[in-house]
């Protein structure tokens, strides 16, 4: 029997999900509507928080890659982010997924697994 590939390898491993990550941080870092959430970050921060992004969707996609953050509800926590920007968020992923050119089997996957967050994430 043939095993089916992960989601991880069918999105094309590390270098494709750094790539789907980077895009999506380019549109949050350009909507206004997130600004609250990157000032008064060093470069160094901004970085790190960017590897742990990616680090974690390699992880829940299926990759063997270690996942040294914390878990989303303590990530999140106190940041306040809303319904509204959670939408927004999702809309930024499937822009990213898109211009990565993600074929929909596999978009509707990731789109899926970040949703399962919702709850974990939104506070207001």
């Amino acid at each position: 029997m043939k095993q089916q590939k992960s989601l991880y390898q069918r999105l094309g491993g590390y270098d494709a999900i750094a790539a789907i990550v980077a895009e999506h941080g380019n549109l949050m870092h350009a909507d206004p509507r997130f600004a609250r959430f990157s000032g008064g970050r060093s470069t160094d921060r901004k970085q790190r928080s960017t590897q742990l992004n990616i680090d974690y969707m390699c992880k829940i996609t299926g990759g063997t890659h270690y996942y040294m953050g914390r878990d989303m509800k303590t990530s999140h926590a106190g940041l306040g982010i809303t319904r509204s920007e959670w939408v927004a968020s999702m809309k930024h992923w499937e822009t990213a997924l898109d211009r990565c050119e993600v074929s929909s089997k596999e978009k509707r996957e990731v789109l899926s697994l970040l949703d399962r967050m919702r709850d974990e994430i939104v506070e207001g």
